[in-house]
């Protein structure tokens, strides 16, 4: 059986709108590109810092950790958004091209488990997703675990994961499969995190991963445990921030080098009070504490 790829109108069309906008004098644009998980965040940035400094514009496009990590090793990009960390053979293929991929922290996420509201699962251990993701896993159906999903025909899992060029995607192998494990063939790749959401709110055998900025109303988030010892942990804004969460990971942004004039004004901003009370809004813990009364952005 092979992997099902979905597209994804929405993250295929994330450019920001500042391009659209963007002033005729602007003297400088910056290219901003890489991770879904970020792509909200990072265009709700640029379009705050036109009122900090109207004269730089910042072109935001999704696509993936692996299309932004991509551009930085080519060089055609000014900063390179991702969920992950650059892996040392990424490293590695920069410095041969002449470029030096700098990390900078950005804010922290949760990676939630998306259910189908009429679900009646409430909590999950990282060795049960294991055996539900993982290749060779023995977790098939519902059933399996001891649950009956109403509306769910012959209540076979329907896993929705990312497409592998996504940051989520080498972070929850990572974090919940392990590191020489691969995901079983047959799970449904979406191209956006948003998509992920989508599927599993229609879908009642539904099961998927995606960050917290993207939960709705319209689907529940299971509560996720280290293994069936522990307690299980809820994602939050808080539970990623102190890192009680067990699939919680920072967010990065990658530049050429140490940032310089434009660009080090524009990490400034994301770094500040105001740029930190933003990521807050949209729902990703920020790299420190904030006190975000005095914003409005």
């Amino acid at each position: 059986m092979q992997r099902t790829v979905t597209s994804s109108l929405g993250t295929a069309l994330a450019v920001g709108a500042l391009l659209l906008s963007m002033p005729a004098e602007a003297r400088e644009l910056i290219q901003n590109k890489g991770s879904d998980t970020l792509v909200n965040v990072a265009q709700a940035w640029a379009e705050a810092y036109q009122t900090v400094n109207s004269d730089v514009a910042v072109a935001v496009t999704g696509g993936g950790s692996g299309t932004g990590i991509a551009a930085m090793i080519n060089g055609t990009v000014d900063i390179a958004n991702a969920s992950r960390a650059m892996k040392q053979k990424e490293l590695d293929l920069a410095k041969s091209k002449g470029q030096n991929p700098i990390e900078h922290i950005v804010g922290f996420d949760a990676l939630a488990v998306y259910l189908h509201m009429d679900n009646p699962a409430k909590s999950l251990s990282i060795a049960q997703l294991a055996e539900m993701f993982g290749e060779e896993g023995e977790t098939e159906t519902w059933t399996d675990i001891g649950l009956e999903v109403p509306g769910c025909k012959d209540q076979e899992m329907v896993l929705v994961s990312r497409q592998n060029n996504s940051g989520t995607y080498a972070y929850f192998r990572k974090a919940v499969l392990g590191k020489k494990r691969d995901y079983r063939m047959g799970t449904r790749d979406m191209h956006g995190s948003k998509d992920v959401v989508d599927l599993v709110e229609k879908t009642p055998c539904a099961i998927g991963y995606s960050g917290l900025a993207y939960a709705t109303d319209h689907v529940k988030m299971a509560c996720i445990s280290k293994d069936d010892a522990e307690d299980c942990v809820m994602p939050t804004v808080a539970t990623a921030s102190d890192g009680s969460y067990p699939i919680a990971r920072p967010l990065f942004m990658y530049t050429n080098g140490e940032p310089a004039g434009e660009i080090k004004k524009y990490l400034d901003f994301i770094l500040s009070d105001r740029g930190q009370c933003i990521i807050l809004k949209k729902g990703y813990a920020p790299v420190r504490d904030v006190n975000c009364a005095s914003e409005t952005d």
